[in-house]
């Protein structure tokens, strides 16, 4: 495993949104001092063994767990065997995250070690994704989902209602607002409220209706955008922020997912078609 290394990366749940702190760590012998968060703190193993002190017991985590450690509890951790040390990423997500979709107050989670293999391989995914560019549309669409799904699947909590009445509607007036206001979207935050939904809500008949998140549809859009742009005869990085991505990097990801070559490719190849 590699030295000890311990890197925080903040994004933020739309543009005027909340912070979310992610950590990625990989550790050979440290162990924490006992503390506590005001978050609640959501784990995924990805390599090595911890050793938990946690509610007068002890977890014992390995690769692909979960853990989730609810805000207020004393804890700490330390590496189960010296020789392999132990990594992880974690997300320190405000409480208001988790209740969205969750009736009766605050979600509990009795068992603080799950294993949710599909869960987990989608937390590790937007953990990673967003370390790298965290777009605040992105981290709105994607983090508040999952930390339901968590709090639905594995919490003591009540869940809220599925269905959404009039879904279709709703995903088309998102769809419609975010199309318009490509370079600076509104917060999904406030795109709920105006509806009169919970963001959970909003999510879940946005990706009832279009078969994707938000932040993909938009994605996938600014990519159109961006073709036409380039057709055009425009640069690469004039074109990044004219469609609304943070920079060329984050244009050049999208556009590979979604036509599998880099937009500069793209540009050469229709300049030079007769």
């Amino acid at each position: 495993m590699a030295a000890e290394q311990a890197l925080w990366t903040r994004a933020r749940l739309g543009r005027c949104g909340p912070p979310l702190d992610l950590l990625t760590a990989n550790f050979r012998q440290h162990v924490y001092a006992p503390h506590a968060h005001e978050e609640y703190t959501v784990g995924v193993c990805v390599g090595g063994f911890e050793v938990i002190d946690y509610r007068g017991g002890r977890i014992h985590t390995g690769p692909g767990t979960i853990v989730v450690l609810d805000p207020g509890e004393m804890h700490t951790g330390g590496p189960g065997n010296p020789t392999d040390g132990y990594a992880y990423r974690a997300l320190y997500a405000e409480p208001s995250l988790l209740a969205d979709g969750i009736l009766g107050g605050l979600p509990y989670f009795r068992e603080p070690l799950l294993e949710d293999p599909q869960l987990a391989a989608a937390l590790r995914l937007a953990h990673t994704e967003l370390s790298v560019c965290p777009d605040p549309l992105e981290a709105e669409s994607r983090v508040p989902w999952l930390l339901t799904a968590l709090a639905r699947r594995h919490s003591t909590a009540r869940s809220g209602p599925g269905l959404v009445p009039g879904a279709a509607t709703v995903a088309l007036t998102v769809r419609d607002r975010l199309a318009d206001e490509l370079t600076a979207p509104p917060t999904l935050a406030s795109l709920a409220a105006d509806l009169g939904l919970s963001r959970y809500q909003l999510l879940r008949a946005f990706r009832t209706t279009m078969g994707i998140p938000p932040y993909a549809w938009l994605a996938q859009y600014r990519v159109t955008r961006a073709r036409a742009l380039l057709a055009a005869g425009l640069r690469p990085a004039e074109v990044a922020g004219l469609v609304g991505f943070a920079d060329q990097a984050h244009l050049t990801r999208w556009f590979r997912r979604v036509l599998g070559v880099t937009p500069a490719a793209y540009r050469n190849s229709v300049q030079d078609a007769p």
